[in-house]
Order: C-alpha cells, then structure tokens, then sequence
C-alpha cells in the first residue's frame, strides 16, 4: 500500500507542494512557508497553510454555482481512501492543508481582477493614467475604488514577476472564447466574494485567480481569495491617498522595510513577535469572512 509520503513530487513552489496521484489526480499540500520581495523567509508562519487551504475549500464551495473547481477533498479520511493510504492516513503534518484536486491544463495567464487601484497598478497610473493600457479617469488616488471592478489579465513567469497585459493580449495568448469567459467568471467570482467580505467589514482590493480546463470545461484552481492571492484591507482603515494595512504578511514586509536589507537571499530572521502578529492576522481573516472558527478546521490544536 502506497504513502502519501512516497508519491512523486510534480512541482515545489514558494508555498505548495503538488505530488501526482494519477493521471487525472494532484495532492495540494499547503506549506506554512512564507515570502516577502520574492524572497522566502527562514521562518515558517503557523498554521498559515492551514489558513489557506480552509479558505479556499469555503470559497471553491461558495462559488460552485458560478464555475466548478478543481476541489475533490480536504477531508484526511477521505483524501487517505482515495489515494489507498487509508491504512496509514495521510502524515499528522499534512492534515488541514491538503487538497486531492483534479488535474487542469492551467491557461497561461493570470486572471486578475482590480476592484481598488493600488500596487502595480498605481504605478502604471500614475505614470500614463492607463491601467493595464487601459485608459483611466483623471484625479485617482492610491487605493481610490474604481469605476468598476476591471479583469486586468498577466503573464506568468516563472521566475521574477509576473507581467500585466492587455485584454487583446491575453486573447492571443488562450483565444477570445476562453479570455472572454475566463473574464466572465473572475468578474463574477470577484464581486460576489467582494460584496459577502464587505458585509464582514473587509474590502477586497483586488484578488488573482487561477483557472484551467478540465475535458475542455473551465475551472477554478489552485487557492481562491486567500490573503496570499488578494488584498484584504479593513474597510474602517480605508482612506484614499493612503495605503490600507492588509490581512496578509503585512507585518513581515513591514518589519523587514525597518532593515538595513538588500532583498535579497538570504532573508533576515524573523522575530517571535512578527511571526506571531502575522499568523494572527491569517487567522483574522478567515475567521471574519467565514464566520466560522479556525480552532474547528482540521488539524488545528
């Protein structure tokens, strides 16, 4: 009987590790690593992982009715049976940070959606008034909310940054039908998350999805709304012209801009008190737009 432990290693990111099941199956395990300025910390952040994957699991569920994602199982028991590890289970480490996914052909691009502009976008604006060479209205502020929330596609790379294309762009990259609906269903997807985190008090400033094809449908994949793929700010904090602290590692990039640093590796090390404030702050999140508690998800002491 095959381990969990002893299935082939697909893909080692900056946070996931995907093993190969099957041809048609992918192990997602949720580390707790953490990175800031592309740089991946000693340090580990606890339970991030388990943050990540459990808000993920709620929004694939949430958003089931708009587009289908990738998500088989979270549950140890049944990921164990579907794997036949159910002799052994899956390792104590790996409980509530596992996801058994079907396996997508992924799109080539990054199926951004801007309801806020800040961060790349600002400084496109602010240089040219475009935003992904989209012309925008003049006097915005930082963190200004827009017209309307915009899909602002990218490029993946795999090393450095991503870069911002255009909507033709990304249509000459997968086809108009499959850019057209993938902007379709991140439009949808992203206002009904943001309009169910604003009556939580948080707003959405802009968030990445990643999708893909299954048999040729399109689905949603990877992680979905999670303080690592968006910008969660609390909305009493929000002031255009300024920038909203964020429901992320915010503390980490915060400590590490005090640093005499370089960005580059190897990472300083990270005090106790910045680790713990950002892993709260995980926490926060998912507790606030769930309304469920974390000290329920799976493997949570």
């Amino acid at each position: 009987m095959t381990s969990a432990m002893d299935l082939p290693l697909v893909h080692s990111g900056k946070v996931r590790d995907i093993y190969g099941v099957s041809e048609d199956l992918l192990l997602m395990v949720t580390s707790d690593r953490i990175s800031a300025f592309d740089v991946v910390m000693g340090e580990p952040i606890p339970d991030k992982g388990r943050v990540l994957t459990a808000m993920s699991a709620f929004w694939f569920d949430h958003f089931s009715d708009v587009v289908q994602g990738h998500l088989l199982a979270t549950n140890p028991e049944e990921v164990a049976s579907r794997l036949a590890t159910h002799d052994t289970g899956l390792p104590t480490s790996w409980v509530g940070r596992t996801m058994l996914c079907r396996r997508a052909e992924m799109l080539p691009i990054e199926c951004i959606v801007r309801g806020y502009i800040t961060g790349s976008a600002w400084k496109e604006y602010t240089a040219s008034g475009t935003m992904h060479g989209g012309r925008l209205p003049e006097g915005l502020l930082e963190a200004s909310q827009l017209p309307e929330p915009v899909f602002t596609p990218s490029t993946k790379a795999d090393e450095g940054h991503d870069v911002n294309i255009s909507f033709e762009q990304a249509v000459d990259l997968v086809g108009r039908n499959l850019a057209e609906q993938s902007r379709e269903v991140a439009l949808e997807c992203y206002l009904r998350g943001a309009r169910w985190a604003a009556e939580r008090g948080i707003i959405i400033a802009d968030t990445k999805f990643e999708m893909g094809l299954i048999d040729g449908e399109l689905v949603l994949a990877d992680e979905v709304l999670t303080p690592d793929s968006s910008r969660f700010w609390p909305a009493d904090t929000w002031t255009p012209g300024t920038t909203p602290p964020s429901f992320d590692k915010q503390p980490v990039r915060d400590y590490l801009d005090r640093l005499d640093w370089d960005k580059k590796p190897p990472p300083p090390l990270l005090p106790d008190e910045v680790i713990s404030a950002t892993s709260s702050r995980y926490v926060e999140a998912y507790e606030r737009i769930t309304g469920l508690s974390f000290s329920d998800w799976l493997g949570v002491r």
